[in-house]
């Protein structure tokens, strides 16, 4: 069965489960980003609501990581505004650091500090940025591991894990800083193709749970499976946006049925 058929078995934890959305989790407006004299980000207007899942596509270059980078201020915009949970993100990051303790985010590389266990990794942000005891952050970071089921692993290091192993463990780390707000960017695009669908399906999980979510990827039975809505982003804009159902069905531009027909066929 592939990862896509497998994920569409799952009950759907999209547009059918849609609860009182009413407090908007991310707005971005008239965002701009240029590489000097690249223009990477053109005019991004989005809008995330609380506990709404967004899956983002579209092909290489086409800004999708670097805008959800903006986001807690990985990258910095040159115009536009972008606020999270109430909280703008101010000129020159101002705001960032508060921003970041309420926003999770997973890479493609799993970043894990080799020289730190499993365990040590998750417990490290909670003991010097909330400021827990050692205890509680063992507990937390236990929890969390569990959570992504690979809680046996705990006491072993980084390089003795599969990449699918490292990166639940790095969604763990990030899910430890109790986050409103997970991004991804292409968590799966580093496996191995056995690999992806542990590490989705743990994603399915947590979109179960109801964090909000953004998510960078290409695979797109994730997207049928738990988006609320899905982007579509080329040349740095944002070309069209719409429920699952009818942005696979009955995409609009011209540019998303190219896209499509390549993914989908590939």
């Amino acid at each position: 069965m592939s990862v896509a058929q497998s994920l569409n078995t799952r009950p759907h934890c999209g547009p059918q489960n849609e609860k009182s959305m009413t407090d908007k989790s991310i707005v971005m407006n008239a965002v701009n980003k240029w590489y000097g004299s690249l223009h990477v980000l053109k005019n991004i207007d989005l809008t995330v609501d609380r506990g709404e899942h967004i899956v983002v596509c579209g092909p290489s270059g086409s800004g999708k990581s670097t805008m959800i980078r903006c986001i807690n201020y990985l990258e910095e915009i040159q115009s536009g505004s972008i606020e999270v949970n109430g909280t703008q993100l101010g000129h020159k990051g101002g705001n960032a650091d508060h921003i970041r303790r309420e926003v999770g985010m997973v890479f493609q590389q799993f970043n894990l500090f080799p020289h730190l266990t499993v365990l040590e990794n998750c417990m490290l942000a909670p003991r010097r940025v909330r400021k827990h005891s050692s205890a509680e952050a063992k507990d937390q970071a236990m929890r969390y591991l569990e959570r992504v089921h690979i809680a046996e692993q705990a006491h072993k290091y980084p390089a003795q894990l599969s990449g699918g192993q490292q990166q639940r463990v790095a969604i763990a780390r990030a899910l430890c800083m109790d986050p409103k707000i997970m991004l991804f960017d292409e968590p799966t695009s580093a496996l191995d193709p056995e690999m992806v669908k542990e590490v989705l399906d743990t994603m399915v999980s947590l979109a179960d749970d109801g964090i909000t979510m953004i998510c960078v990827t290409h695979e797109m039975g994730f997207a049928k499976a738990v988006a609320h809505r899905v982007v579509f982003m080329d040349r740095g804009e944002i070309i069209e946006s719409g429920r699952p159902t009818e942005f696979f069905s009955n995409p609009s531009h011209e540019r998303t049925r190219a896209f499509l027909g390549q993914i989908l066929n590939h």
